[in-house]
């Protein structure tokens, strides 16, 4: 059980769809299901270890930089695949997050 084999369902920078992923499993009473978001820059703009980034304060203020992913255990990966496609809800996992133009 704490071992288990884990799965990605999703992984992208989109908050509102990994909310209502969490939402539907939770809901639907999925054990073992890891959901969390990591930022994607490794060095903030302004350097090293730095807490103000000065991108946030623009006119539109915070820019939301995480990946989102959701893991479920493999025995589960289909059975969630098929709740949220009832749903309506689109898993998917985006390889590159960061994209080419991201890359030093």
């Amino acid at each position: 059980m704490w071992f288990a084999k884990k799965v990605t369902l999703f992984k992208r920078k989109d908050r509102e769809t990994w909310q209502k992923i969490r939402d539907a499993l939770k809901a639907e009473g999925f054990t073992g299901v890891r959901a969390s978001h990591y930022p994607i820059d490794s060095l903030n703009a302004c350097g090293c270890g730095a807490k103000v980034d000065p991108r946030n304060f623009g006119s539109n203020g915070y820019i939301d930089r995480d990946v989102y992913f959701v893991d479920v255990k493999a025995d589960d990966f289909e059975r969630a695949r098929t709740l949220l496609s009832s749903r309506g809800i689109e898993a998917s996992v985006d390889e590159d997050v960061i994209g080419k133009l991201g890359r030093v």
